[in-house]
């Protein structure tokens, strides 16, 4: 399986992006697709998750502005990233998880800076 991330980049607070990560190879059909982020001296951190049941899981510091969705034919899931703020500035990365296997996957990162 191998993910490739797209978007990324530099706004300012208050701007939007949006990131898209496509998934190609032998993907499990049951899986979670989702976002992980990583700033600078700090640990990796779940942002967003989607199922390919449709459902999703945020972290509390993006609920609200920030969107997942997903479209299982083409094994593609978008985060829409509104209203942002300095401290969402990191490195973020894909992620796709087999629901039954726990096989997890991981795209490359891509930066995202949000000036002040």
């Amino acid at each position: 399986v191998q993910l490739q991330a797209f978007g990324g980049g530099l706004v300012q607070a208050g701007g939007s992006l949006r990131l898209s990560c496509a998934a190609s190879g032998n993907i499990f059909r049951r899986n979670e697709m989702g976002w992980y982020r990583q700033a600078p001296g700090k640990q990796r951190e779940l942002v967003a998750t989607i199922r390919s049941s449709g459902s999703t899981n945020y972290a509390d510091s993006v609920k609200g502005r920030f969107t997942i969705s997903r479209d299982n034919a083409e094994n593609t899931a978008s985060l829409q990233m509104n209203n942002l703020k300095p401290e969402d500035t990191a490195v973020y990365y894909c992620n796709l998880r087999g629901l039954y296997s726990g096989i997890s996957y991981w795209g490359k990162g891509t930066l995202v800076t949000v000036s002040s």
